[in-house]
């Protein structure tokens, strides 16, 4: 059982993925693989947003795996535009189930994370789907409907991935969205907020 974080390397499909790794605080009752916002505008797996996701869900007993996708840090590959990088994750959630079994998955993503874990959420199979400030209508391929108890968050004022375009996304799956009143794409100044709906919602 993980004690601390740790940095590791995951083989993925074009090359080493570089990786953070969040135990599980207590016991450890699931696996999260949590997805990085859009590398070409800075986005890494140390982007606060995900940090701050990844520390609640640990909170909540899951081991977080949150890797710099293809092209990122030191990752192997080329950025993708959110097609190559589904595959990405895949190879972290297999790694971590060789490491930790059959237990409950969990799939999180901020902005371009969030579309990247939309995505692979519609290739194979997981527990709970986590999306903060989803870039939909941000790319040619859409964002693809997900499940019904999806948690998705977003900022009222968010000035990346209009309020409106989520909205159009989810209304014809009766999906719920939480929306933060004034709160921009990044959540500055609403982490605290943002990790305790995640616990509290989950």
């Amino acid at each position: 059982m993980l004690k601390a974080m740790q940095k590791i390397d995951i083989a993925g499909p074009v090359g080493a993925l570089e990786t953070i790794v969040i135990p599980a605080a207590g016991e450890q009752t699931g696996i999260a693989v949590v997805c990085h916002p859009n590398p070409t505008q800075g986005g890494t797996n140390t982007n606060k947003v995900i940090q701050t996701a990844a520390k609640a869900l640990s909170q909540l007993g899951y081991t977080c795996y949150l890797p710099n996708l293809r092209g990122v840090g030191s990752s192997g590959g080329n950025h993708d535009h959110g097609i190559g990088e589904v595959d990405d994750v895949i190879a972290v959630v297999d790694y971590a189930r060789q490491q930790h079994g059959a237990l409950p998955l969990a799939l999180a993503g901020f902005s371009f994370g969030g579309f990247v874990a939309a995505r692979t959420r519609a290739r194979i199979d997981a527990d709970k789907l986590l999306l903060m400030g989803p870039a939909v209508g941000k790319y040619e391929i859409p964002t693809p409907e997900v499940p019904a108890d999806t948690l998705v968050i977003h900022g009222e004022a968010d000035e990346v991935v209009p309020l409106e375009n989520v909205m159009v996304w989810a209304r014809p799956q009766h999906l719920p969205v939480i929306v933060l009143p004034e709160a921009g794409h990044f959540f500055h100044g609403r982490l605290v907020q943002l990790a305790g709906l995640i616990k509290r919602c989950w």
